[in-house]
């Protein structure tokens, strides 16, 4: 039986419009990056957002939409990608070992050495409108 790898990651602002990337120590390149992480089997995707964000900087979403999905290279990998605004950001700080860091960074100010594909799911997350799944 065919088995799916699911993932989850998210471009979120602050109320300054802000991005939250992370400082991953298993990220390949330089490590930083939109936060995200593997769904458990049966989680929706929005649950499983919401619940690395807790795990990994203890981070509670204001909003979460959904902004596209894709599939990765590995031809049974599917990634939920959504644009969501932050709630209080005061006290994050890293709470797994998978987290060296985090910071908030101004769209046109990203890190130097984010890797491109960051990139494009930054501006994509950003400029994506809103679209409906469910039938008429």
């Amino acid at each position: 039986m065919a088995r799916f790898i699911a993932t989850v990651a998210c471009v979120v602002e602050d109320d300054d419009g802000r991005i939250l990337l992370l400082k991953h120590r298993f990220r390949a390149g330089s490590g930083w990056g939109v936060p995200g992480g593997f769904l458990n089997a049966g989680e929706h995707p929005e649950a499983g957002l919401r619940r690395e964000l807790r795990e990994e900087v203890g981070l509670e979403l204001l909003s979460a939409r959904l902004a596209f999905i894709r599939t990765r290279k590995r031809p049974n990998h599917m990634e939920f990608i959504y644009h969501g605004t932050s709630g209080t950001t005061e006290y994050l700080t890293p709470r797994s070992i998978e987290i060296i860091s985090l910071d908030w960074f101004a769209p046109d100010a990203l890190p130097s050495n984010l890797a491109q594909d960051q990139h494009r799911i930054i501006r994509r997350a950003l400029v994506t409108e809103p679209t409906s799944l469910s039938s008429p």
